[in-house]
């Protein structure tokens, strides 16, 4: 409310956004004061007011469904951007939040501007404390709530708010505020020089292991962010471990796996296994999925030459125990894998093409088995390397 009265005062066009999550007593209260306020001064004030569900962090979730309001009210109005009232207390606290959890962060405390969803967002009221804004309140007839939920400690925020941050002095505030800006800046300088190793998403695992250990953690931290936003110091260490010591990396992330590939550090999505069952060579052909390319015959490893008695055949993710007979005898697809010194992510997605008695016939790789090879083959079914 008091960065809305200051945008007035100031000659700032602007329309309010208020959302009531239904989550406190005095929440519809709130809103009815704000669509008043607005209204006895002919402000545009959007209200999102449909029941909120959510799963797990209640404040994450509650952050992401308000700025995609906002980011929503902006393209559909055509406003410049979103201002927010997040003051010097956040500021602190969230920093604070930041060391106690070991976070390396894309950012320590708030940014005064940043991008959401394509939606510029800024927060001019950063050098205001939350006690300097409740006297502007006061002074100006403005009400305001006090979220009653701030009053447990069983939220950190919470605890560091009232512990930590409430009795600091004028002093103190600016002593963390340098601090935030020192480490501001070495990250910033950080990113500048380690960031130029990383070419289209990956990283040559030989200049990596070159780096001191900072730099790997930062230089690991961004090519992890699309897949875990936030990631604290001792996960970004044990997984750095791994990547110092072993060659055939494989590691499973939150939602993809970072991986080795042929020297180079790269992250990619976790493999789906699949399988596909068809009752002709037609259907065969036309088989498209990024594990496997089926293509037109030509003799080799990934040929197989089919009988009438194969079909339906089924080319399948393989699986433990499979293997197929061979001119030189039984080959697990485990074992060709060790002997050709396929690294593990590779073989995650590896296919396998099964006879309707359920034999494996192919191998891509290997090769057919011994009863299903000739000089002139049905059909190549191709890893896609």
């Amino acid at each position: 409310m008091a960065l809305l009265d200051m945008c007035l005062k100031a000659g700032v066009r602007t329309a309010a956004a208020h959302v009531n999550y239904h989550y406190r007593d005095q929440a519809d209260e709130e809103e009815a004061y704000v669509r008043a306020f607005c209204e006895a001064r002919g402000i545009v004030c959007h209200v999102l007011n449909e029941p909120f569900t959510w799963e797990g962090n209640f404040e994450a979730a509650a952050r992401k469904h308000r700025y995609d309001f906002f980011a929503s009210l902006v393209r559909q109005y055509g406003y410049a951007g979103v201002l927010t009232g997040h003051q010097e207390d956040d500021l602190i606290e969230t920093y604070l939040m930041q060391e106690e959890k070991g976070i390396i962060p894309e950012y320590y405390g708030l940014r005064e501007a940043l991008m959401y969803s394509g939606v510029q967002i800024r927060r001019p009221l950063l050098d205001h404390t939350k006690k300097e804004l409740q006297e502007y309140c006061t002074a100006n007839g403005i009400r305001y709530w006090l979220d009653s939920t701030n009053d447990s400690d069983a939220y950190t925020r919470n605890r560091i708010r009232h512990e930590t941050v409430e009795p600091m002095d004028e002093f103190m505030r600016k002593m963390v505020r340098r601090e935030i800006e020192e480490k501001n800046a070495v990250l910033h300088e950080q990113r500048c020089r380690v960031y130029a190793l990383i070419d289209e998403e990956a990283v040559q695992l030989s200049a990596y292991r070159a780096l001191p250990e900072d730099d790997r953690l930062t230089l690991l931290r961004k090519l992890l962010e699309k897949d875990m936003k936030s990631v604290s110091r001792p996960h970004l260490c044990q997984i750095d471990r791994i990547i110092m010591k072993q060659k055939d990396i494989l590691i499973d992330l939150k939602h993809g796996q970072l991986i080795n590939d042929s020297g180079k550090l790269k992250t990619r999505e976790k493999p789906v296994p699949y399988t596909f069952v068809c009752r002709d060579l037609q259907e065969l052909r036309q088989l498209s999925w990024k594990a496997f390319r089926v293509q037109d015959p030509a003799p080799g490893v990934f040929a197989v030459t089919l009988q009438e008695e194969d079909w339906p055949v089924t080319l399948r993710t393989w699986q433990a125990g499979d293997a197929a007979e061979m001119r030189y005898g039984t080959k697990s697809v485990h074992r060709f894998f060790i002997d050709r010194h396929i690294p593990r992510w590779r073989r995650q997605d590896w296919p396998v093409l099964e006879n309707a008695s359920g034999k494996i016939i192919l191998i891509p790789g290997l090769g057919c088995d011994v009863h299903h090879w000739s000089e002139t083959p049905t059909i190549n079914i191709e890893v896609q390397l």
